[in-house]
């Protein structure tokens, strides 16, 4: 009976991961005890990069439709309450899409929004 060799396997896995760390700085690409903690802090903020990734978009809608919205003379919380009163139900990302590329589109949805202001 033989003994089992494991040099392949972690060879292989420390390439694996020294693969994946290419192009970071220092021994966190080359040496694998540093990689290894490097890499994982690098899964950590891709993870939290996704979600922050979601407000920045939503707050980049609202200064689109906010700019928009005043080239029209109102405000961006008016607006937004006043077309949830006329019942149209379009999210910030249409509503930012028509502002910038169809403002003619938008300029109808405003004045639409414009009949429900109290």
């Amino acid at each position: 009976m033989s003994r089992v060799k494991r040099g392949v396997t972690s060879h292989r896995r420390h390439k694996k991961v020294l693969e994946q760390t290419k192009g970071f700085r220092g021994r966190a690409k080359s040496c694998f005890r540093v990689a290894i903690r490097r890499l994982q802090k690098a899964w950590e903020y891709a993870y939290v990069g996704r979600k922050v990734k979601k407000r920045d978009y939503r707050s980049l809608w609202i200064q689109r439709i906010n700019a928009a919205t005043r080239m029209h003379g109102l405000k961006y919380s008016t607006f937004m309450n006043a077309l949830k009163k006329a019942g149209i139900e379009l999210d910030r990302k249409i509503l930012a899409d028509l502002a910038l590329n169809h403002s003619d589109e938008f300029a109808s949805i405003v004045a639409e929004a414009k009949k429900h202001i109290a």
